[in-house]
């Protein structure tokens, strides 16, 4: 008995700290991870004294303004709809019956005289006869259905040129409320083909996204579990 309070009390201690630390671990404007890329500085061009080319005021005719350089800004489009939705139905059902008749011996029907306990049974012919009959029903539903719309957009930066010229994207943008702040953060990978002109590019066109939509303050706090009641739905716990 002491050895099963011992480890309830180490399950409630590990479920107290896990539950603690993803607490913890709170968003912040300006976080390392999508923190704004700035392009590299670029050498000042020689000046260019006499000459009709200036390549400081020069005017490039054969490009345009998509992103395609680290620190490039892009707009990404949010628009994601997913929906899942599955059924299950199950169900077993299994019956056995048999039996077998009295066997004969010398055309006579074999029966044994079994002594009962009470002077009625006592010397009563029983039959050799016997049978069985069962059966098993099991029956099983499950129904599961989900469904995600997020809509809207965001301003990010090229991080990196990958070597192929692909282009790694990351932002995030942070609305301050008066009752709290909501923030929206993005990161991936995309092909400048699929820039569009306006330089925009679909969410749906950005590889390997990682999309997230949350807020922090009173009303995001209203809607989460406190501590202990966390605690007790944690997979951790026991019962």
């Amino acid at each position: 008995m002491r050895h099963l309070i011992l480890r309830l009390i180490g399950c409630l201690t590990v479920a107290c700290l896990t539950v603690g630390c993803a607490t913890m671990q709170e968003p912040s404007p300006g976080d390392a991870e999508f923190a704004p890329t700035y392009p590299p500085m670029q050498p000042a061009p020689p000046a260019a004294n006499g000459a009709i080319y200036n390549p400081a005021t020069a005017l490039n005719l054969y490009t345009d303004v998509r992103a395609r350089r680290v620190g490039d800004i892009i707009t990404v489009k949010l628009d994601e709809k997913t929906r899942a939705q599955k059924n299950q139905d199950t169900e077993i059902a299994k019956a056995s019956k048999g039996g077998m008749e009295s066997p004969n011996l010398l055309g006579s029907a074999l029966q044994f005289n079994a002594p009962g306990i009470l002077p009625l049974a006592s010397n009563q012919a029983n039959s050799l006869s016997f049978g069985y009959d069962s059966s098993t029903d099991f029956s099983g539903e499950a129904d599961s259905s989900q469904s995600n719309l997020l809509q809207g957009e965001i301003t990010v930066t090229v991080s990196e040129v990958l070597p192929n010229g692909n282009l790694i994207i990351r932002g995030e943008k942070w609305l301050t409320l008066n009752q709290g702040d909501e923030y929206i953060r993005i990161s991936g990978i995309i092909r400048p083909e699929d820039v569009e002109p306006d330089n925009s590019i679909s969410s749906g066109r950005v590889a390997n996204a990682q999309i997230s939509y949350s807020g922090k303050g009173s009303l995001n706090e209203a809607n989460r579990n406190g501590w202990l009641s966390a605690m007790f739905g944690h997979s951790l716990w026991p019962f």
